[in-house]
């Protein structure tokens, strides 16, 4: 006999899952049980961007899990509907949302172009409320649903060299706590999630943020994300989540939260003690 596993039955979609953060999670949900939708633009590896919703699609298959690749631009509405509605006819239902799919540019403003502004609104911002938008009444329908905005906390301390970035990054949190409010009646849980330090990705290496012995796995954001599943919605919604906050409150224990460290805990990282955001990612 198969034990159950805790989503099994579940039905998930990733965007921007063809790579990094959004792969990991992808690769997570179907071990743990979920049929998963890959999503991203993405449907050929180029070397510096490896990769692409096709072989993720595979490496689920491959596990043994359940997964279709749907190719989609989240700024074009009739595509996410698409990819909304390919979900329900794969699978019949929708249960988990995790908008991902981002736009990276850290530059002052003056060294910010209005497109490059406007490409980022559209793709953190926008398409989060799209997906939201299209996925919302499948859940409603089952009065059960999880949406994970990958987005910080909200704050007022300044954002000096990507002030822009943060304006889009903190819209997708008003998102998540905003739907919390308007559909929690209706059996759906909305928070957003967000790393205190560097998570190994493309756009860390590519962005050349910082260096390697600064950086955690995505897997602790992986075990966050879970800890969220677990829980029966709504009874966590509206929440600005950290990962290690909120994996220590859940009983994780520092050997536990100091694994995720690619090279070993960094002698000048301190320990994390509340719940103010020192994460740029």
């Amino acid at each position: 006999m198969i034990d159950e596993r805790p989503l099994d039955g579940r039905v998930a979609i990733v965007t921007g899952s063809s790579r990094g953060i959004g792969r990991a999670m992808a690769l997570r949900l179907a071990r743990e049980g979920a049929s998963v939708v890959v999503t991203g633009k993405s449907e050929e590896g180029t070397e510096r961007l490896p990769g692409s919703i096709h072989t993720v699609r595979q490496e689920i298959e491959d596990g043994g899990g359940t997964a279709i690749a749907v190719r989609v631009d989240v700024r074009r509405d009739e595509e996410v509907e698409a990819m909304v509605n390919a979900t329900i006819e794969r699978f019949g239902r929708l249960d988990i949302l995790v908008n991902n799919a981002g736009a990276m540019w850290w530059q002052p403003v003056l060294q910010t172009p209005p497109k490059r502004y406007d490409l980022m609104w559209q793709i953190n911002v926008r398409a989060a409320y799209l997906c939201a938008y299209y996925a919302l009444p499948h859940m409603i329908d089952r009065h059960w649903g999880h949406i994970i905005n990958c987005s910080p906390p909200i704050g007022t301390e300044a954002n000096p060299g990507y002030v822009a970035y943060m304006t889009t990054k903190m819209g997708m949190t008003r998102m998540a706590i905003g739907i919390a409010s308007e559909y929690e009646r209706e059996g759906i849980a909305s928070n957003s999630l967000w790393p205190v330090t560097i998570i190994e990705s493309l756009a860390s290496i590519n962005w050349g943020l910082s260096d390697r012995s600064q950086w955690r796995s995505p897997e602790i954001l992986c075990d966050a994300m879970m800890e969220i599943l677990r829980t029966e919605p709504p009874s966590l919604t509206g929440q600005q989540l950290l990962d290690e906050p909120f994996l220590r409150e859940r009983g994780w224990t520092q050997e536990q939260l100091d694994s995720y460290w690619l090279e070993g805990k960094p002698p000048d990282h301190p320990t994390y003690i509340d719940g103010r955001a020192g994460a740029s990612m």
